[in-house]
C-alpha cells in the first residue's frame, strides 16, 4: 500500500479530502500543527503527526516513507509577510519531499490569467507552485478559481452579501469573469491526481462549465433562495474602498481584506481544457453547484465547524471568537480531572427543573421574553429530569443529537432573527477529560446581525458561566 501525506487537512478542502482518501483504504498520514483539531474527524486508521511546514525537522520526518503528498498550505491570513512565509515553506517541503524519495507532490493552487497584473495572493500561489516544482520532484499543480461549496470562503462571501443587503453598492469586481467550481469536483481532481501516469505531472486549470461574472452568481443564489436583490454598480469603490465595504458588511473578510479583493479583480477562467482530456471528471454547473452547497451546508457546516476548535491541554478555560460567513461562532473548553462518563453526567442532565447551571433568572427572563414574542418559553422543560434523547424538546431547544458520554448538540426553538445551536463535547484527556463548549448563531439580514451584536456581551458571560458551572458539578 502506497503511503499518501496530507497536509492542511484541518483546512476547508483538505477537510473534505481527508475523507476521501480515508475511504479509499491506503495508508494515510497528516501533518499538522494542531493535531487536536482532528480528533473526532480522522479515522484510526490515519496516522497524525505533529509539525509545522516551516520546520525542516518536522517535515522530513513527517515524509518518511511517503509515496505522494498533498500540499494544501498557504498562509494568506498570517499577515504582510504571508508571500514569503509560503516560498520558504514551499521550498522547505520541496526539498525534504526529493531527499525522502516522495514520487509525487499534489498541489492546489488559484486560476489566474497570464503573470502580468496579478493580485498579491494569485501572485503567491502561482509562486508556491513554481517553487515546489525546483526541487526536481514531480508536481501535478491544479489551478482552481473560486470553489463553491458550504463553507468555501467564495460561497461565504456570496451568501453573506445576498443574505443581508436586498440593494447592493457593487464594486466594480462583480463584473469580473470567473470560472466557479464544485468542492465535490475539487476533490475529484484531487484524488484522480493520484493515480495519474507517471510523466503527465504538469499544471492543469479546472474549473465548472460556466463562466459567469460574480455578480451573476449573487443573482443565481438569490433566485434559488427565492429572494430579490438589486445590484447597482459604482465603478468608484477602490480596491481599498471596496475591501472596507466587505469588512463592514462580512467581517470575517476583515482579516484579509484587499488581499481578497485585489485577487477578485483578475478574470479567472480556464484557458487549457487539459484536464477534461486527462480526468474523469466532468464538473458540474453553477446553478447545481450552488444548489448542493444550500441543502448540504447544515451538515457540512457540523462536520468542518464545529470540531475544528483547539481543546484544552489542562489549561483551564479558554474561549475565543470567530464569525464564518453569516454564522457567528463562539467555542470554549475547560479540562475537568474525570473521566468522560462524569463530565458528561451534569450536560445530560442540563435544563428545565435542573436549570442551566448559571444565571437561572436570566434565563427564566429570557424564556418570558420568547412568550411574549410568541415562543415556546421555557414551560416545555424536559422530558425525563436525567435521560436525552434526539427530537427531546428541551426549554426553548431542540436535542438535534446526542451521543452518549460524548456529545450533545441543541437547535434553538427560542423567537430569534436567525438560527441558534448550543453543543457541548466531552473528549478523553490525559489526566481526565476536556469539555468543549461551542454556540453557534446564523445571522438573518440585518436584524439578526443587531441581535448578535447587542447580546454578545451577554452570551459570553452565561455561556462562560455556564461551563465553569459544569465543570464545578463533576468536581462536585
Amino acid at each position: 500500500m502506497r503511503r499518501v501525506l496530507l497536509t492542511g487537512a484541518t483546512g476547508y478542502v483538505g477537510g473534505r479530502l481527508l475523507s476521501e482518501l480515508e475511504h479509499r483504504q491506503m495508508a494515510l498520514r497528516c501533518f499538522a500543527r494542531r493535531p487536536e483539531a482532528l480528533r473526532g474527524r480522522a479515522a484510526p486508521s490515519t496516522e497524525i503527526v505533529r509539525g509545522d511546514v516551516l520546520d525542516p525537522a518536522a517535515v522530513a520526518r513527517a515524509l518518511v516513507s511517503v509515496d505522494a503528498a498533498y500540499y494544501l498550505v498557504h498562509s494568506m491570513g498570517a499577515g504582510e509577510d504571508f508571500a514569503a512565509r509560503d516560498r520558504q515553506a514551499a521550498r522547505i517541503f520541496a526539498e525534504a519531499a526529493r531527499t525522502a524519495g516522495v514520487r509525487r507532490i499534489i498541489y492546489l493552487g488559484g486560476l489566474s490569467g497570464g503573470a502580468a497584473g496579478l493580485s498579491e495572493h494569485l501572485r503567491s500561489r502561482r509562486e508556491t507552485g513554481e517553487v515546489l516544482r525546483e526541487a526536481g520532484v514531480p508536481v501535478v499543480e491544479f489551478q482552481a478559481a473560486i470553489i463553491l461549496g458550504s463553507g468555501s470562503l467564495s460561497f461565504e462571501m456570496i451568501r453573506a452579501l445576498v443574505e443581508r443587503l436586498p440593494v447592493m453598492i457593487c464594486p466594480r469586481w462583480v463584473g469580473v469573469e470567473t470560472q466557479p467550481i464544485a468542492i465535490e469536483d475539487v476533490i475529484a481532481y484531487l484524488v484522480a491526481a493520484l493515480d495519474l501516469a507517471p510523466g503527465a505531472e504538469r499544471v492543469y486549470q479546472i474549473g465548472g462549465p460556466d463562466c459567469i461574472t460574480y455578480g451573476d452568481l449573487m443573482r443565481e443564489y438569490a433566485r434559488q433562495r427565492g429572494l430579490k436583490r438589486l445590484l447597482i454598480p459604482v465603478p468608484l469603490l477602490t480596491p481599498r474602498l471596496s475591501s472596507l465595504w466587505l469588512g463592514l458588511v462580512t467581517p470575517v473578510y476583515a482579516r484579509i481584506g484587499r488581499k481578497l479583493i485585489d485577487s477578485l479583480r483578475n478574470p479567472t477562467v480556464v484557458r487549457d481544457s487539459a484536464a477534461l482530456q486527462t480526468f474523469p471528471v466532468r464538473p458540474r454547473g453553477v446553478p447545481d453547484a450552488i444548489a448542493r452547497a444550500l441543502a448540504n451546508e447544515n451538515e457540512v457546516y457540523a462536520k468542518t465547524r464545529w470540531s475544528d476548535a483547539v481543546s484544552s491541554s489542562g489549561l483551564g478555560e479558554r474561549s475565543g471568537g470567530e464569525k464564518a460567513g453569516t454564522r457567528f461562532v463562539e467555542t470554549r473548553s475547560v479540562h475537568v480531572p474525570a473521566p468522560p462518563s462524569a463530565a458528561f453526567a451534569p450536560i445530560r442532565q442540563i435544563g428545565g427543573r435542573n436549570g442551566w447551571y448559571c444565571a437561572n433568572s436570566l434565563w427564566k427572563l429570557r424564556g418570558f421574553l420568547d412568550l411574549l414574542a410568541g415562543g415556546v418559553g421555557l414551560r416545555r422543560g424536559r422530558r425525563l429530569p436525567a435521560d436525552l434523547s434526539a427530537g427531546d424538546a428541551l426549554d426553548f431547544w431542540r436535542v438535534e443529537a446526542i451521543e452518549p458520554d460524548h456529545l450533545l448538540r441543541l437547535r434553538a426553538e427560542m423567537k430569534i432573527p436567525g438560527r441558534a445551536w448550543l453543543q457541548f463535547e466531552v473528549t478523553l484527556a490525559s489526566g481526565g477529560s476536556d469539555i468543549r463548549q461551542t454556540a453557534i448563531f446564523d445571522a438573518s439580514g440585518l436584524s439578526g446581525l443587531l441581535y448578535w451584536f447587542a447580546l454578545s456581551p451577554v452570551h459570553r458571560i452565561i455561556f462562560a458561566g455556564m461551563l465553569r458551572g459544569i465543570a464545578a458539578q463533576v468536581a462536585a
